[in-house]
């Protein structure tokens, strides 16, 4: 209108801070890597505390940052539900993780009743007996162990400890009375089922013919696919009342299945597009957004939280790491049993999750929250460091035997 004058967007401080922090992350990961190899996530969990409200208050929490961070961890699920090699972790490993993971609720659920009886019960089950695969992931790929066989066994421990506990959660800790439940999640299994076959029998041979012509083009049909996808099977799931996550993993699987047969390097280029979204973009909200979140005023003002929050710590390795035991591999030491265990009680991303719920649903109280959520955070930062340091000891130890084993002799010599 004449008169009247465009005055811009309102500029908030998160939307400064938060890819400020995206950046230093790294960095810091970097800088210290000479010494220790810290994950990037640990960083951007400390510093989202630091520019939190509960301390300098840089940062505070908003609408359109929340949204992007629960698409963000939305989008980790997708990652960890495409990188599973289902050829290298089925028949034995993806049994006996399952059997772990079972076992592994069952004890969580008898602490539960022990702390708080009735559906918080529940909650800590599924929060101690769940397993951060997509945040996992990330670190074994770096360290070339994706292909090992102690790489396969943490990969099958991951993903039944990250699909088992979005099963259980949809089955417990919806609206609905759980027989319905049960059925509503068969129905969203089948229709997820239905387009697993369908995306492996069908012919895709246009499909990657159009993907790779649009790949360095402003098309980007790939990616666009991809966001349809994961954007459809959440929208199912929260249309069925499940947990959006079970969506975003069944996603990731689905477009591993399309794009199984597309020529590698078509895939390797798709796949570096999406981690350059999810790890470069998206992912890191989710993180420093859960430090920034983290009610860390209720957890030290509350004496009950503060004796919970090591407990749990210990909790998550005992009940998630030595069920975690089943799986490892014919042939382990001792130092690569214990990095599986440890690997297997790493666990953030399900803990915000099912709190989320339990504090909206108003089961579960914001002190035992921020304690399993605090519970969590220690566990990223501490067991894949130490989990990683125990398997590079291990791999060390086989190189030097290997280096020191006489070599076999030659037909000549013989």
């Amino acid at each position: 209108m004449p008169g009247r004058r465009y005055s811009g967007p309102v500029v908030e401080p998160d939307m400064f801070f938060i890819p400020l922090i995206a950046v230093l992350a790294p960095l810091l990961a970097r800088g210290v890597s000479n010494w220790v190899r810290v994950p990037i996530v640990v960083f951007e969990l400390v510093l989202g505390i630091l520019l939190g409200p509960d301390v300098l208050g840089w940062v505070q929490p908003s609408g359109f940052v929340d949204d992007l961070s629960d698409f963000g961890l939305a989008t980790l699920f997708f990652v960890a539900g495409s990188e599973i090699n289902f050829e290298a972790v089925r028949g034995r490993p993806i049994i006996r993780a399952s059997l772990g993971w079972l076992t592994s609720l069952v004890i969580g659920l008898a602490v539960g009743v022990l702390i708080a009886p009735g559906e918080t019960a529940v909650i800590i089950a599924v929060a101690l007996s769940s397993t951060a695969l997509g945040t996992l992931m990330p670190i074994l790929r770096d360290a070339g162990e994706l292909h090992t066989p102690f790489g396969r066994a943490a990969t099958a421990i991951g993903a039944v400890g990250e699909f088992g506990p979005l099963v259980a959660i949809s089955l417990f800790l919806g609206t609905r009375e759980p027989g319905i439940s049960t059925l509503v999640l068969v129905g969203f299994v089948l229709v997820t089922g239905g387009a697993i076959v369908l995306a492996t029998r069908m012919s895709h041979g246009r499909l990657h013919r159009f993907v790779r012509t649009t790949l360095h083009t402003s098309g980007q049909f790939a990616v666009r696919v991809i966001i349809m996808i994961l954007a459809a099977l959440v929208a199912l799931s929260i249309l069925l009342d499940l947990d959006m996550l079970l969506g975003a993993f069944a996603a990731g699987v689905i477009w591993k299945l399309i794009m199984r047969n597309a020529p590698e390097r078509d895939r390797e280029q798709v796949d570096s597009k999406i981690e350059a979204i999810a790890f470069g973009f998206l992912v890191p909200i989710f993180f420093v957004y859960t430090g920034v979140t983290f009610d860390l005023e209720v957890l030290l003002a509350s004496p009950m939280a503060l004796t919970l929050l090591p407990l749990f710590f210990v909790l998550l390795l005992v009940i998630r790491g030595i069920p975690s035991q089943l799986s490892v591999p014919p042939g382990a030491s001792g130092h690569d049993r214990a990095a599986l265990a440890l690997l297997a009680a790493t666990g953030l991303p399900i803990i915000v999750a099912v709190t989320n719920i339990g504090v909206d649903e108003g089961i579960l109280d914001s002190a035992l929250a921020s304690a399993l959520v605090g519970a969590g955070m220690l566990s990223v930062l501490a067991f894949p460091l130490l989990g990683m340091m125990l398997r590079a000891r291990s791999s060390t130890r086989e190189t030097a035997q290997l280096d020191a084993a006489p070599a076999e002799p030659t037909q000549e010599e013989a």
